[in-house]
């Protein structure tokens, strides 16, 4: 993308993601309530992550698991039918609810709608010299390896993917981002690792 180009994205996510929160609040509240009454904990999840140029954020999430979960079972990976997610979790996680919180990072400046999802700080501690491209751009509420698999793809492939995007992206290919997200939502497609999916920090 050009310099104009970028302006009118980070003028998109303002506006898309400032009136998509205002919208998405009352199902935020309500999610919320849920939460609280589900299982103990706090409601919303906090994660430190690294975004645009390694800078690190802290992504906010509603939370879907049992408090701790990180450092038990299969620790950030999360495979499917886990013990740890909650059952309000799971319906959060089946509709992508849980990823609403975003929407503030977003206009934060800190995400975009599209771009490559959020890094853990030890997934870029494993980064070599050409996967540090994946941080040359904000990261994104859905992104091209979000719809081509998300979770189930393994994370090399994900890089791969992130990389290719960022290498040809466009206003026109962020619509076909966000279109593919919305089906991706309703089908419930790579919301769990699988056989193949998930991060292994010893590969």
């Amino acid at each position: 993308m050009n310099t104009a180009q970028r302006g009118i994205k980070r003028t998109l996510d303002l506006l898309v993601g400032g009136v998509a929160v205002a919208v998405t609040a009352p199902v935020v509240a309500v999610c919320a309530i849920a939460i609280r009454l589900d299982s103990k904990g706090p409601i919303l999840y906090r994660q430190p992550r690294a975004g645009l140029n390694s800078h690190e954020f802290e992504i906010v999430k509603l939370r879907t698991m049992i408090v701790g979960a990180e450092h038990s079972g299969a620790g950030m990976a999360v495979d499917h039918n886990d013990s740890r997610i909650t059952r309000v979790g799971g319906f959060l996680r089946r509709w992508s609810l849980d990823e609403l919180p975003n929407l503030v990072n977003v206009v934060k400046g800190e995400m975009s709608l599209v771009g490559p999802r959020p890094t853990l700080l030890e997934q870029v501690a494993e980064y070599d010299e050409r996967q540090r491209g994946r941080l040359s751009v904000r990261p994104g509420v859905s992104g091209w390896a979000q719809v081509q698999g998300r979770a189930s793809l393994p994370w090399s492939e994900r890089i791969e993917l992130d990389l290719w995007y960022i290498d040809r992206q466009s206003l026109s290919l962020d619509l076909k981002i966000l279109i593919a997200t919305v089906r991706m939502v309703f089908t419930g497609e790579g919301l769990y690792r699988g056989e193949r999916g998930g991060w292994d920090k010893s590969a």
